[in-house]
Order: structure tokens, then C-alpha cells, then sequence
């Protein structure tokens, strides 16, 4: 069956919407909040993000994971765990690149942890390698060991981690069977550091921190000055440089173009990419006004001949 030319016009109009979408996509030059559930990496929660918004811009059966000839530059700053949930900052278009300077600033977490048992990923994931008693220890003493745990402090970071030996993750070796050392202890800050529930073997700590920070550390070492073992339950970001989990970390129920067009946080544009984009944008008006225009000549046509 022939195409009559009103189906024509009409299957343009919707080419030249979706191309609307994906330029308003590309356009987006910023960094914005999402809430990363516990489960997935940080980079598994960043493909399904980016997935989605491709799709939603009409691009067919996209692939986040290829980076050649991808439509969408995106990244997000400052890694969560797996078994962690939260606040994962993103950078989008121009965003990537200004990440770590818009993202100065302390993180805070909210930590609960559990007396008695360590595992060698420091955290619930991992194989239980210890038990200790933990009766001995008090609320008190607890929170008198805080102390010694607030300001500038030396800290050596888990083995299992995101840091990197010869160019490949630690955490990656290590369940690969290889041995890895343990990095160097480097000065870390913590801000605030606080008790929020303690009932043994369980306690809850709220902590405000600068970058290169593990919690799972702070759990590991806290338990081991009060002569015991713990490890980490449940770990939650609640805030990121200017991003708090309460107002600004989108769930995935909105990673839509118009949620995040409203909560993008926008970088500076080069005055030459400024004219590009006015460039742009008057010719896809013009594009999407000539195409609205063939539409009614089209049917004013038909209407004609049908009468």
C-alpha cells in the first residue's frame, strides 16, 4: 500500500522530534544528583542511567558501555560501593570535565556496623575472617574513641577498593587470586563524627569527611582501638560536595531529559560554543517549521482533491 503524503509528513515531524530530544540531550553541560541503590557498581547504575536517557531521545537499541561514537558524554564523580547506596554526583557534556572542581567540598555518610565479625572486604560482601568478643564495650567508651578519630588522621586505605595496582584495580586482583599489599596510610580529614545508635552488636555513626575517605577503614580501625572486630552492614551517602541525598539525588523513576534539565547544575560555557549553540537552535526551529509547513500544504492539498 502506498504512502500517502500526509503519513510521509507525519513520520518527518517525528523524526525531527526526536532529533529535539537528542539535540536537548546533547545540549545538557552540567552536574546533577542520583540515587544509586545498594546492589549494582557505581558504573553499572551510570549505564542504566545513560541507557535511559538515549532511549528516551529516540536513539535505537543504545549501548552505553561502547564510548566510540557515543552521542552522550557522561560520568559521575566520586565511586560507591556496590553493597553502598546514595548520592553519586554526574557529570553530563561539559560537566565531566569540571567534576572535581565542582565537587570540593566534605561528603557525610551514614555507617552501621556490626561488633564481633571482620571480613576481609571490610563490609557485609565479604568472607568472615574473625570473631571477637565485644561484651566489654560500652557506649561510652565508644563515643570516647570517636574522639581519637576526628580532624587529621592517618588512614590506610582497604584492600579491597578502587585503587589501582599496575593499572588494574585492587579489588579485581584480589578476586582474581593474586596477591596485592596493602597501600601506604595517607592523611585523611574527618570533620565530624558522631554516635547515632548503639545497641551491640549494631551501632550507627554519622560521618562528615574530605575525599580519599573509607568508612570501611574507620569501621575496621575504630573496632580494632576498642580491642574487638566489626564490620560495615549498610552504608549510605547522604551528602556530596553541594548535593544531599534528601533534596537533590534523583531516583531512577525520574532520570527523565525534563528532570534533569531542572536539576542540572550548569558549568560555564566557552563563548564559542555559546554561538555554536544559537547556531543549532535556529536551525532546528527552522527545520521543524518547514516540516510543520509541508504538513498543512500537504493536507490542504488533499482536502482539495477530496472535495
Amino acid at each position: 500500500m502506498a504512502m500517502t503524503s500526509s503519513s510521509r509528513a507525519a513520520i518527518a515531524i517525528s523524526m525531527a522530534v526526536q532529533n529535539s530530544s537528542l539535540s536537548k540531550l546533547q545540549s545538557f553541560n552540567g552536574i546533577f544528583a542520583i540515587y544509586k541503590k545498594q546492589g549494582p557498581t557505581s558504573a553499572d547504575v551510570l549505564n542504566t542511567l545513560k541507557k535511559a536517557l538515549l532511549k528516551e531521545a529516540g536513539v535505537a537499541n543504545p549501548n552505553p558501555r561502547k564510548r566510540n561514537k557515543q552521542p552522550l558524554k557522561i560520568g559521575h564523580g566520586g565511586t560507591l560501593d556496590s553493597n553502598a547506596s546514595g548520592v553519586l554526583v554526574v557529570g553530563i557534556g561539559e560537566g565531566t570535565k569540571m567534576l572535581t572542581t565542582m565537587l570540593a567540598g566534605s561528603k557525610k555518610y551514614r555507617a552501621i556496623g556490626e561488633l564481633g565479625k571482620a571480613t576481609d572486604s571490610l563490609d557485609v560482601t565479604g568472607n568472615v575472617i574473625e570473631e571477637k568478643s565485644y561484651d566489654h564495650i560500652t557506649k561510652e567508651a565508644f563515643e570516647e574513641k570517636l574522639k581519637q578519630f576526628t580532624g587529621e588522621i592517618m588512614q590506610v586505605p582497604p584492600l579491597y577498593s578502587a585503587l589501582k595496582k599496575d593499572g588494574k584495580r585492587m579489588s579485581v586482583l584480589l578476586k582474581q587470586g593474586q596477591e596485592v599489599e596493602a597501600k601506604p596510610a595517607r592523611p585523611v580529614t574527618v570533620y565530624s563524627l558522631s554516635l547515632q545508635d548503639f545497641s551491640p552488636p549494631y551501632f550507627t555513626i554519622d560521618v562528615e569527611c574530605g575525599g580519599g575517605f573509607y568508612v570501611r577503614s574507620l569501621v575496621d580501625d575504630l573496632a580494632k582501638a576498642l580491642s574487638s572486630c566489626a564490620h560495615i552492614k549498610e552504608l549510605t551517602r547522604t551528602k556530596q560536595g553541594q548535593f544531599t541525598l534528601e533534596e537533590h539525588a534523583l531516583k531512577e523513576d525520574r532520570w527523565t531529559l525534563t528532570d534533569i534539565s531542572q536539576a542540572l547544575q550548569p558549568c560555564p560555557k566557552p563563548s564559542g560554543q555559546h554561538k555554536n549553540a544559537k547556531k543549532a537552535k535556529s536551525s532546528k526551529c527552522s527545520s521543524l517549521y518547514f516540516l510543520f509547513s509541508c504538513l498543512v500544504k500537504t493536507l490542504n492539498t488533499e482536502n482539495r482533491s477530496n472535495t
